[in-house]
């Protein structure tokens, strides 16, 4: 089942095209960016194997495979607002962001670099 969109497709792309082109934006229009890029993860690959968080803003359960019902995922991927947005937007990448240390991914098929950048 495809995740539920909460954002409109139009608000989510603006916001962040607003984030494209500062950074310093309002914390609503962070986290209405943030949201978007979560949900659209999840329109893309459906399913429950994989949590990607992005605190304090939101998460969601993405890629198709092993479900949970409770607890933690099998796969869990968790980052700071930036640095989402910057994968999404493919001014960053995956390996940059795990090598850092900005990113972590622990588990199976916690690797989503074959999935981004979103637009």
């Amino acid at each position: 089942m495809a995740a539920r969109r909460r954002i409109p497709v139009g608000a989510g792309r603006a916001a962040v095209e607003a984030w494209r082109a500062d950074a310093d934006v309002d914390r609503a229009t962070l986290a209405m960016a943030v949201r978007y890029a979560l949900e659209e993860l999840g329109a893309r690959a459906p399913g429950r194997s994989v949590e990607v968080r992005v605190p304090p803003f939101g998460a969601v359960q993405c890629i198709e495979g092993s479900t949970h019902t409770r607890g933690t995922p099998p796969a869990v991927i968790e980052t700071d607002a930036a640095t989402w947005l910057a994968l999404a937007t493919g001014s960053q990448s995956w390996d940059d962001a795990v090598a850092s240390g900005v990113l972590q991914a622990s588990g199976e098929r916690a690797d989503l670099s074959a999935l981004l950048p979103l637009a």
